[in-house]
């Protein structure tokens, strides 16, 4: 045999196993790869079966809850009801008057019982006696003796309305 065809023989062996190196990478990254993907593919069956699961589920529905009773639109109810947040118990209309810095006659004695009237028939106050007028507290008594109380008793009017001032929103 020539020189430069054993030389050619030589240089197409290198080259062979060469290719046969780097083939042999390619198969192993591609059987790496295909491990991954069945993986990936399980994992996604898994996710679809559960997400059908959670949508054959029957959904549970919230207990109903009674809707916070419409409160009057006039700023002078926001600011009984911030005076009864901050109170530390029952008030008359008198007292009211004197909190909210009205002056003490029988005009604003009465357009405030008035209101506080009104705020006790949409169950936001309580009158625990005649003239006398309190915020509803959250029942700390047993659930069979909640039971037979009225619904307006229970209510507590939402933290969230009694921090409102006339003078942050003029």
């Amino acid at each position: 045999m020539d020189a430069q065809i054993t030389l050619l023989l030589v240089r197409i062996d290198a080259r062979e196993r060469e290719l046969a190196t780097a083939a042999e990478q390619l198969r192993t990254q591609i059987d790496e790869l295909t491990a991954r993907l069945r993986e990936l593919d399980e994992e996604m069956e898994n996710v679809a079966v559960t997400g059908k699961t959670l949508l054959a589920l029957s959904p549970t529905a919230p207990e109903p809850t009674d809707p916070p009773p419409a409160l009057p639109d006039h700023p002078a109810y926001q600011q009984i009801l911030t005076v009864f947040a901050d109170a530390a118990g029952p008030m008359r209309a008198r007292d009211l008057c004197e909190r909210l810095d009205l002056a003490i006659m029988p005009k604003n004695i009465e357009s405030t019982r008035h209101k506080l009237k009104r705020l006790v028939s949409l169950g936001v106050l309580t009158e625990p006696e005649p003239g006398l007028f309190a915020q509803h507290r959250p029942s700390t008594r047993s659930p069979s003796a909640r039971a037979t109380s009225s619904r307006a008793q229970e209510w507590a009017w939402p933290s969230w309305t009694l921090g409102w001032t006339p003078s942050a929103h003029t």
